[in-house]
């Protein structure tokens, strides 16, 4: 047996081992946090993210009964290798960081804090996104739609602990305190399970279902206070993680990660409380549905890279 000395090599080798087991899966993530000498509470709104992902069965082995979904597993590999590399390489094993996103986790570890959670976490999501968009693609609309919403949710958490004005307006003052991922707040804006079907795959389920099925406290966040944001909350997203391609996941403000679905389904709905939110805590533009939206651009999707590929990370 070949002995594995680098970091980037062993950690990719752990993410392997537990690959047949969501609940090995489960392990790994929360021990990064005993090996790494950082609290776990810091964890928590990932944990629970994890919960989710493994109640819906996207986890899956591709060889399980009901197997899961290839870019969740992805994603979910991207987080779990990142972390387990920085974990071994502050403990001294030898190698070099693989990713910016690991070099933030390093930084994580050394001096722990909310915004450092959260530039080291999204890092490491947002770059198994636009890594990965080939296997979004084979996923099914109302999927691709979730991905966006997960995604946007996240970067707007990390804005409430490190761009408080920016996410919150007037109400700034409150962001570190409700966004900090060690309290249970945060579930307010990571916790998909009261928003989103429990199942996978989706099949028969359009994005029209799932916006209809919003909860009017979901929706309100979303399209009152997150939707209005959505163009300096990725500009802040690219700058911070060093990722410029993130701006590229809008089309003319709207999130188009994947062919992200119709656009009228980020518009929201004519609900005053969305309305009276978004002006209330600052937004620039409540996301409405003020007039038609003309049928052709329903399901329009960004334009395809000049080469005909997929971008990548």
């Amino acid at each position: 047996m070949v002995k594995i000395s680098d970091a980037g090599e062993l950690a990719a080798a752990k993410v392997r081992a537990v690959a047949r087991s969501t609940r090995e899966r489960r392990q790994l993530a929360a021990s990064f946090y005993a090996t790494a000498g950082v609290p776990l509470r810091y964890g928590r709104a990932e944990l629970s993210f994890l919960r989710w992902e493994v109640a819906r069965g996207v986890l899956n082995h591709p060889l399980d009964a009901l197997p899961g979904s290839p870019w969740w597993r992805a994603v979910n590999d991207r987080l779990l290798r990142d972390k387990a590399e920085a974990a071994l390489l502050r403990r001294g094993v030898a190698g070099a960081p693989s990713a910016r996103s690991v070099e933030l986790w390093e930084e994580f570890i050394a001096g722990p804090s909310g915004p450092r959670w959260y530039r080291a976490h999204n890092a490491s999501v947002a770059g198994a996104f636009l890594d990965h968009e080939e296997l979004a693609l084979a996923e099914v609309p109302a999927e691709r739609f979730m991905m966006n919403v997960a995604l946007l949710r996240v970067f707007y958490t990390h804005a409430l602990v490190a761009a408080p004005r920016l996410a919150l307006g007037p109400f700034a003052a409150f962001g570190p305190l409700v966004g900090d991922p060690r309290r249970g707040t945060v579930g307010m804006f990571m916790d998909l399970r009261q928003v989103f079907p429990q199942h996978y795959p989706l099949d028969g389920t359009r994005v029209e279902d799932l916006v209809a099925a919003e909860r009017r406290l979901a929706r309100v966040l979303d399209y009152g206070i997150i939707a209005p944001r959505l163009v300096e909350l990725y500009g802040f997203a690219a700058e911070s993680l060093q990722r410029p391609e993130i701006t590229g996941l809008l089309d003319e403000g709207l999130p188009c990660y994947a062919a992200a679905g119709p656009r009228a389904a980020w518009l929201g709905r004519d609900d005053p409380l969305v309305w009276l939110t978004g002006w209330f805590t600052g937004a620039r533009r409540p996301m409405r549905a003020s007039r038609p939206v003309r049928p052709d651009l329903l399901g329009a999707a960004r334009p395809a890279p000049p080469d005909g590929g997929v971008r990548t990370g």
